[in-house]
């Protein structure tokens, strides 16, 4: 990538927190920001519940945000409307976890696929619009004949590429993909993941990848966010992620990979990173690192403040005080 790498998605102090009872504030998306280069894979990890779906929901404007900005080619999401509306409903585009529970039953592939074409007016008749609902079958490894088929008649993995066909359609710019794999079979995952890296390449797409499978995250991403409880401890490229953890979370997440050679893995098994105690509830969180309870590092400082996402060098960004003291 070139030095001047054009952001497409920047998103600074974003909250999304719910009221779940009398004074109980869910703090889904707790200040967190990045930026999202334009033709880059943003991988997003973390444990289950710790706010990657909720956050990226939110960045695209399917959630309302409690506080932050998420700009889109300079645009505040959440205050777009009429034809700009309209217009950035077609550059934003979301690929879904489950391909079964958001595709319509009712419908066949070539109505799910066409309706995205029919709303922003994409075909000047119907030839154009049967041609161009084969195109993206085709693109991603369909056969016209599923066009007429409906959603129970295909595997998971097909349901997934339908479900991506659909959001290709409208020709977007960025995609959201909400743990896009975790719902197939492990055979399927790699198909799925190389289709979507092809289909990047091909088209010029950039994405934010949301999942909690680190090798697959590895193998698609420029650069990835570690979430936990909500907040963003660390960020940098793929490479420096997995060759160089800094914060005690992210390091406990990549030595928990399993490694397919027995051997390998039973010395690794030794030095397993695992964590003691459970995660503390999101709700009404203490002040201090949210992380202390669980980190056999933590200091007084970290009882008190949370520590701020900050760059150590070579954009490598990391949220923790003892690695803010190491680098002073």
């Amino acid at each position: 990538m070139s030095q001047e790498k054009e952001v497409l998605l920047s998103v600074s102090h974003l909250k999304k927190y719910f009221n779940v009872g009398k004074n109980a504030v869910l703090k889904a998306v707790d200040d967190v920001s990045f930026d999202i280069y334009k033709g880059e894979t943003l991988g997003m990890v973390g444990e289950s519940g710790c706010g990657k779906t909720t956050c990226g929901r939110t960045c695209i404007g399917l959630y309302d945000r409690t506080d932050g900005k998420v700009l889109y080619k300079g645009s505040d999401v959440h205050s777009i409307t009429g034809k700009d509306r309209q217009a950035y409903k077609k550059e934003v585009q979301m690929v879904f976890q489950d391909p079964y529970g958001s595709l319509d039953p009712r419908m066949t592939v070539a109505e799910i696929i066409g309706e995205g074409i029919d709303i922003h007016h994409l075909a000047k008749d119907k030839q154009e619009r049967q041609d161009m609902i084969y195109k993206y079958l085709e693109l991603v490894g369909l056969n016209r004949e599923h066009a007429n088929r409906f959603v129970h008649e295909f595997s998971g993995g097909q349901r997934q590429r339908i479900g991506i066909a659909r959001a290709l359609a409208v020709q977007p710019e960025f995609i959201v993909l909400d743990e896009p794999i975790s719902a197939l079979d492990v055979s399927i995952q790699a198909q799925i993941v190389n289709l979507l890296i092809e289909l990047q390449k091909k088209i010029g797409l950039t994405y934010l990848f949301v999942a909690h499978d680190l090798s697959m995250v590895k193998h698609i991403s420029d650069r990835v966010a570690v979430l936990y409880l909500g907040t963003l401890v660390e960020l940098t490229t793929s490479e420096e992620l997995y060759a160089h953890p800094l914060h005690p979370y992210t390091q406990a997440l990549l030595s928990a990979i399993p490694i397919p050679d027995p051997e390998v893995e039973r010395e690794r098994d030794e030095k397993k990173i695992r964590l003691e105690g459970e995660v503390p509830s999101p709700i009404n969180t203490p002040p201090g690192c949210k992380f202390k309870g669980r980190c056999k590092y933590a200091m007084p400082i970290c009882e008190e403040q949370m520590p701020p996402l900050t760059d150590v060098g070579n954009g490598h960004f990391v949220a923790c005080h003892k690695c803010m003291q190491e680098q002073a």
